[in-house]
């Protein structure tokens, strides 16, 4: 099985497949999604995570999560909702050590309960009751 940080993967726009980019950035349709239409916004500076984005690098690749949720709604009607996120490091579930933002798009009963959405990566903390 090849080794997706050596060379990294992300690194090569072109081998990741390009839906849409702007001068910093490039949007990916993910080739493991976790639901149909997931896209992958990662910067074309190789950065290890999140937290080194520089504002304009932030600034473009909120542009194209934009972008993409306005595609993706046009195209799928049964898209009623989002998730946003990003893995900042191995233990936080990072396999691809360039920079990455999931956009995973959501539908109706796709799961049996979402409240708590991206709570869930910590299952047990999912689901909580409100303090009054």
């Amino acid at each position: 099985m090849r080794d997706p940080n050596n060379p990294c993967l992300f690194c090569n726009s072109k081998a990741s497949g390009i839906a849409h980019e702007n001068d910093l950035a490039y949007a990916s349709y993910d080739t493991y999604p976790v639901s149909n239409h997931h896209c992958l916004i990662i910067p074309k500076r190789h950065l290890i995570d999140y937290f080194e984005l520089t504002n304009e690098e932030l600034i473009a690749c909120n542009d194209l999560i934009k972008k993409i949720k306005e595609e993706i709604l046009s195209k799928d009607n049964t898209v009623k909702a989002f998730n946003v996120g990003t893995n900042a490091g191995a233990i936080a579930g990072q396999s691809i050590m360039h920079c990455h933002i999931h956009l995973i798009p959501r539908r109706e009963n796709d799961v049996e309960n979402p409240q708590g959405g991206v709570r869930s990566v910590i299952q047990k903390n999912q689901h909580y009751k409100r303090k009054i």
